[in-house]
């Protein structure tokens, strides 16, 4: 058994993390910006802390064993420097904070999107460049957080990155939610040419690849130390397809419109211009970024995932979908 500190154990990724780490009979430690009795009512133990407050990290380290770093600012919009403050600047005093404690293991949640969304990436492997520029401010700052961890793997202190990739399933609020939510107002159309496959993974999946990963990470010269993986249901599905069938299962009407990735765009850097002038509060309905992740294909090759980290998929996509749409129609 081991000690585990999860970071954002309240969202959603991470508050499944803390509930199978907890099953698994090991003892958890979270924290997170606000309070959350009822992930502290599997018997982790929380702390309201901020990333940014480098001098309230320690607290939450007395005899943790690994790291499991999923908080982050999320999101496709805001000024870099607010992504900067939490994503990499936060994750470097955790880092700090981790060496100065004596954990030997950290194991970062990162995204795809640290390639780029602005091209097909098809069966993508390691190999895959990170993009040169970036439109939003998320993935720019996870990638600068991301090499960060990679390059801190070393003599005593091992890490390794994962990459999941549009996870899924109850208890999201964000993702699914908003996307049913605009097709309901008929606000949501097909962008490009509707037959891009993108990876999607399931909550559970995600979560057990963050434990497979720790216990792979036995040392800084462990086959994944220092390294970063894809994560994903290995069921790439053709994107629009996939919600479509999904939306019929709702009861929502599938989208209607379908526009060009070019004229996308173009409406999404309209908007993005007058969110940046204009004293406008929220975030702008499309954006270069999102019209391009909802256009082009983006699936990756889970077989390093599976070799290096004993990963290994445990609810295929057709289980993830039914328990998806029970989830979504109880909203």
């Amino acid at each position: 058994m081991m000690k585990a500190l999860v970071t954002g154990g309240g969202g959603f990724l991470g508050k499944r993390m803390v509930e199978l780490l907890r099953e698994q009979g090991h003892e958890v430690v979270f924290f997170a910006r606000g309070k959350y009795p009822e992930v502290e009512k599997t018997g982790a133990k929380g702390f309201q802390i901020d990333l940014c407050d480098k001098d309230a990290i320690p607290a939450a380290l007395e005899g943790v064993d690994v790291v499991f770093h999923v908080a982050a600012k999320a999101g496709f919009w805001g000024p870099l420097s607010e992504y900067r403050a939490t994503n990499v600047t936060g994750t470097q005093n955790l880092i700090d904070a981790c060496r100065a404690k004596g954990v030997k293991r950290f194991v970062y949640t990162s995204t795809p999107s640290v390639h780029g969304y602005d091209h097909d990436i098809e069966n993508g492997g390691q190999d895959v460049p990170y993009a040169t520029s970036y439109e939003s401010p998320y993935p720019q700052s996870k990638a600068e957080a991301e090499k960060l961890v990679l390059a801190a793997n070393g003599p005593g202190f091992a890490t390794v990155a994962l990459r999941p990739h549009l996870i899924f399933g109850p208890g999201d609020t964000n993702l699914l939610p908003r996307v049913v939510t605009r097709a309901k107002a008929g606000a949501l159309p097909i962008v490009g040419t509707g037959k891009n496959k993108v990876d999607m993974t399931f909550v559970d999946n995600a979560a057990w690849a963050h434990l497979d990963a720790a216990n792979a990470l036995g040392s800084a010269d462990a086959a994944c130390a220092g390294k970063a993986y894809f994560i994903g249901n290995d069921e790439p599905v053709v994107l629009w397809d996939w919600l479509g069938a999904l939306f019929d299962e709702l009861g929502v009407p599938r989208p209607k419109r379908q526009l060009s990735l070019g004229v996308v765009r173009a409406l999404g850097g309209v908007m993005e211009f007058a969110y940046s002038v204009l004293p406008l509060k929220g975030e702008p309905r499309m954006t270069r970024f999102l019209a391009s992740g909802l256009a082009y294909s983006h699936w990756y090759d889970m077989g390093p995932a599976k070799r290096d980290l004993g990963y290994h998929i445990r609810v295929p996509m057709s289980e993830g979908t039914r328990q998806t749409v029970a989830y979504l129609r109880a909203l």
